[in-house]
């Protein structure tokens, strides 16, 4: 079956379809040894597809990772200040990248894959995929929580209601458990910072299916079965 060559290469976990449409552009990518064109399609089964003269990974070889990221690390694969990325963290013998995002200082489970198809569900709204943070804050006051919980708009979006629990406090100091059901820019950041919170520690410790559990900070585990199951459902 002949598809768009940048669907082909995101599919196949290489890069995101803006980033091959730049490179087909720059004739980074070839067919069957010619160079391809933008708009160009192709057999995935059939024909020779290459990037930069490496043949592009096949479908029986993808993977699917939960990483535990620590503070100091970048999600995306090509930062302009040259901070260290995620991947950096992941030896698995295959070329992954992330899924959505998780910022510099925050930490905690992150999914890579080299499956753009399963990358791309998980990402797209209508997924509804819950996300769920711990998070420390200070400026905490009685009722805190409920003005978390409240509908506010974010890049003139309306966010769903998340759920906020309460797990200790200590003065003006809080630990609460936070689940999202969108994924924003900052999300749970800007959520904090609009009930008048300061946000001191943030850590994702579950994706939907997958949780944490007690993984260590900067190692990586394939998911189970089970696990990918659940996430494509």
């Amino acid at each position: 079956m002949t598809e768009r060559l940048q669907k082909i290469l995101a599919s196949r976990g290489v890069c995101s379809r803006r980033k091959a449409e730049e490179w087909i552009s720059v004739g980074r990518v070839t067919v069957n040894g010619n160079v391809a064109q933008l708009g160009q399609s192709a057999d995935s089964e059939i024909d020779d597809i290459r990037l930069d003269g490496e043949p592009i990974p096949t479908a029986d070889e993808y993977v699917y990772i939960m990483l535990h990221k620590p503070r100091g690390f970048v999600t995306t694969l090509s930062d302009e200040k040259g901070r260290a990325n995620v991947t950096q963290l992941v030896d698995c013998g295959k070329r992954v990248y992330p899924v959505g995002r998780l910022d510099m200082d925050s930490e905690g489970l992150l999914l890579l894959t080299n499956d753009g198809d399963f990358a791309n569900h998980l990402m797209h709204p209508k997924a509804e995929v819950d996300k769920t943070y711990e998070v420390w804050v200070t400026g905490y006051q009685d009722g805190a929580d409920k003005l978390l919980e409240r509908p506010i708009t974010l890049d003139g979006y309306t966010i769903r209601p998340p759920k906020v629990r309460l797990m200790s406090r200590q003065g003006s100091g809080a630990r609460l458990l936070i689940t999202i059901h969108e994924g924003r820019n900052r999300q749970v950041r800007r959520m904090c910072q609009a009930a008048g919170l300061h946000v001191t520690r943030l850590r994702r410790v579950a994706e939907g299916p997958v949780t944490l559990g007690d993984l260590p900070k900067g190692k990586w585990r394939h998911l189970t079965p089970a696990e990918i199951e659940e996430l494509r459902k």
